[in-house]
């Protein structure tokens, strides 16, 4: 499955309740895996991103909409990144001319 990383940074509301971030990120979670996909990683971090996540979707559609439906909740806005693991590299790099 393709792998994403996912640099969040919390809006005013998000801030405001971040008392709950563990319990929405619990929420994030399950959603991930009703969309056919998966959290691996869930990091809280200082600097100019709040959290960091790794996840993978099967296909980019499913990863879209559940950024969009994650976004639409008001509580972070988010960077997301497609992340090759060594193996994809290799087939990447076997196809450069």
């Amino acid at each position: 499955m393709p792998t994403y990383v996912s640099l969040l940074r919390w809006t005013d509301q998000g801030i405001k309740n971040a008392k709950n971030t563990v319990e929405r990120a619990e929420q994030a979670s399950a959603a991930a895996q009703r969309a056919g996909g998966r959290i691996q990683t869930i990091l809280w971090t200082q600097g100019p991103y709040d959290i960091v996540t790794i996840s993978e979707f099967p296909d980019e559609q499913s990863a879209m909409a559940f950024l969009i439906a994650t976004g639409g909740q008001g509580n972070v806005r988010t960077e997301t990144l497609r992340a090759f693991s060594a193996e994809e590299m290799k087939r990447i790099l076997a196809k450069v001319p």
